[in-house]
């Protein structure tokens, strides 16, 4: 009898998670553009010049792209005027990344949301998204620019929840006190499912490569990161760097909370005694007022 109550309560919590993403990503959806260059960097033939006319169809998206590209998130030496040259010198899929980083700002600040400053929360996900960029370098990880994308909606699926359980999530954020891990401890006992389980849901609508969704959904709980081991403990570090650092932290002021899992320093190969966390969180500080600024630009 009380294995069939779980498995109610298991289902009723899917299906209500499987609701929230379908209503959110009907209403947060990648807008063409982005449609458009996925299906063009999965044909073996597409162009740097193809690329760059598909996004050059939004100008407004072109200008916000090579202001990024211009600025100390590469610090190139000779300027970069075209899209197409952009995708000549970074490549296609790390372009790819950037044009899901800056759509996707745009498109989810549109829901409606009382519960937390939408500033906060993106200036949080932009500082977890170049920390977790700087240590996909230091660990060289291929695109590096995937693990920015990953950092930077690592909690999309909280946006879901603000917007459509208010009333539950005012409750439980109430209860963390600001306490990234133990609202997520609060959201499965709640609810059956987390933020994270809904942002990785989310993730996959907008085209991210499955290792990155997987690290999304598994940000709090790396070890069960499946075939995403390292993907999901760079983001599981940069967000707890994030958050005692003041600067992007989840709340407006550095917390403190529960340690680093033991699976993401296994994942990563690193000693938590000699890690070096002022060399990442200064790195990322460098870059994050310029980004931040060019990201959460309005126009």
């Amino acid at each position: 009898m009380q294995d069939d109550a779980t498995h109610a309560r298991q289902d009723l919590a899917a299906e209500v998670a499987a609701s929230l993403v379908s209503d959110i990503g009907y209403l947060a959806s990648p807008p063409d553009v982005c449609v458009r260059v996925f299906e063009l960097i999965e044909s073996p033939r597409t162009s740097a010049r193809e690329i760059g006319e598909v996004i050059g169809h939004d100008p407004a998206l072109t200008a916000r792209l090579l202001k990024l590209v211009n600025s100390s998130f590469f610090n190139f030496s000779r300027r970069i005027d075209t899209v197409s040259r952009a995708v000549a010198v970074l490549g296609i899929r790390e372009l790819f990344a950037l044009v899901i980083a800056v759509s996707a700002i745009k498109s989810f600040s549109r829901l409606s949301c009382e519960l937390v400053n939408i500033d906060t929360f993106w200036r949080h996900g932009i500082f977890t998204g170049l920390m977790a960029r700087k240590l996909a370098e230091q660990h060289h990880v291929l695109h590096p620019e995937r693990l920015f994308v990953a950092g930077l909606l690592h909690d999309i699926g909280a946006l879901a929840l603000y917007t459509r359980m208010p009333e539950v999530m005012g409750r439980l954020l109430l209860l963390a006190d600001g306490d990234e891990a133990l609202l997520h401890q609060a959201e499965l006992a709640e609810l059956g499912f987390s933020h994270a389980d809904l942002g990785g849901a989310l993730a996959e609508g907008w085209h991210l490569p499955p290792q990155l969704c997987n690290a999304i959904c598994q940000h709090h709980t790396p070890g069960h990161a499946g075939d995403a081991p390292l993907e999901a403990a760079i983001v599981h570090l940069a967000e707890h760097l994030a958050n005692g650092s003041g600067l992007g932290g989840y709340c407006e002021s550095a917390r403190a909370e529960v340690g680093v899992d033991a699976a993401a320093w296994a994942a990563l190969d690193l000693d938590p005694e000699g890690f070096d966390a002022e060399e990442i969180v200064g790195a990322a500080g460098n870059q994050f007022q310029e980004t931040a600024a060019l990201l959460l630009a309005s126009g």
